[in-house]
């Protein structure tokens, strides 16, 4: 492997992840599994190749260039959905490839009419509802209209879903907002459904959304952060366990991130190691190179804190992380080797540096942290 690290995805862990899920928030409601973002962080292609093994067959991501990405991957029976961007010289490639996407905005209803008339097929929709995120969406001032050029155009149009998004429904301070929400999406619905546009889903909820507001589920759920093992939010996590005898966390993270030892060197006591002068040895020390640095997705926010672990032991970053490198102080594992496995994010032996106790050191999301790993890290499914 010419590579300097590796993600590792556990399915089986996916597949128990999955089959909670499946019990928890999605025992009515269909499973959609959201992969923007690739698949955050996790690999977008080979994330659908787990995800179709255990039987889903919903998939959403937020562009046009996403959707181009995985729609070679996906089987015959299973969907996709562009959640958010879709240029309007990609609608005709959208619908010649059955890709559903969103209509937030009446100009690109406009659009995918003339480009379905074109390609003598049906756009697959889902209409997106301005219900007080004030993002995307579309006005009730809009719905009228909307929905005159639906049914005036119903040979070329099939809305599969009706839809909203929740504004931070992870966070108990969002709590009135969401409500007025729902409530809004609630009235809009009585609207639609007053007009004949034939059988389609009602979906709103997201991974927060889902698993803690039950009346927010309908008839699809789109997961993303918890089916890979992660909560939205510390708060999310702490508000579903406490409602439950067993306290343990039911779910698991599938993603280990992997490099090696580069080099190995002992520096003296009094000696700066790396650039600038963060960084000042107080004793004799045993220092290791390894070849991932901020370019890698390791954030240099991490510099004199961030930790791996090695021979089964935590050890910290010594310096400022580089472009292409960090040091680690590995003075107590005398037997370390140029070659030893390092685990930037997972497990050795009884010791775990998970995603989010990586973000905490660095100050990032565990969205942010995984969805900027490059792309051009191998994924490796285990």
């Amino acid at each position: 492997m010419f590579e300097t690290s590796y993600i590792e995805l556990d399915s089986k862990v996916y597949a128990q992840n999955l089959k909670f899920l499946r019990s928890e928030v999605a025992q009515k409601a269909k499973f959609c599994s959201v992969i923007k973002g690739n698949a955050y962080g996790h690999g977008d292609k080979q994330f659908v190749q787990i995800a179709q093994n255990e039987g889903v067959r919903i998939f959403s991501v937020f562009n046009a260039f996403e959707a181009l990405k995985v729609h070679t991957s996906l089987l015959t029976d299973s969907r996709l959905i562009i959640m958010g961007d879709i240029d309007i010289p990609q609608l005709e490639w959208a619908i010649e490839n059955n890709i559903e996407f969103f209509i937030h905005h009446p100009q690109y209803l406009d659009a995918a009419i003339i480009a379905a008339k074109k390609m003598n097929k049906a756009a697959q929709m889902h209409l997106e509802l301005e219900t007080g995120m004030n993002r995307l969406g579309l006005e009730k001032t809009e719905y009228d209209e909307i929905i005159r050029k639906i049914q005036s155009n119903s040979q070329h149009l099939l809305i599969k879903g009706i839809c909203t998004h929740f504004a931070g429904a992870e966070s108990i301070n969002n709590y009135h907002r969401i409500k007025n929400q729902q409530k809004s999406f609630e009235s809009s619905l009585k609207y639609f459904r007053g007009h004949d546009l034939g059988p389609y889903e009602v979906h709103a909820s997201c991974s927060a959304a889902a698993i803690r507001m039950k009346k927010s589920r309908y008839d699809l759920v789109r997961i993303g952060i918890l089916q890979y093992g992660l909560w939205p939010s510390q708060e999310t996590f702490i508000d579903y366990i406490s409602k439950k005898v067993n306290q343990s966390n039911p779910l698991k993270r599938i993603i280990s991130w992997k490099s090696r030892v580069m080099s190995l060197k002992n520096v003296p006591m009094g000696a700066y190691v790396g650039y600038g002068t963060s960084y000042l040895t107080e004793s004799p020390k045993k220092m290791a190179v390894i070849p991932v640095g901020y370019c890698d997705g390791f954030s240099r926010l991490l510099s004199n804190q961030g930790r791996v672990l090695i021979r089964g032991k935590r050890v910290s970053v010594a310096g400022t992380v580089n472009m292409n490198a960090i040091t680690v102080d590995v003075t107590t594992i005398p037997d370390v080797q140029i070659g030893d496995e390092v685990v930037i994010i997972g497990q050795q032996d009884d010791q775990e540096i998970s995603v989010s106790s990586f973000s905490d050191y660095s100050n990032q999301l565990n969205y942010e942290l995984l969805s900027r790993l490059p792309m051009d890290i191998p994924r490796i499914i285990k």
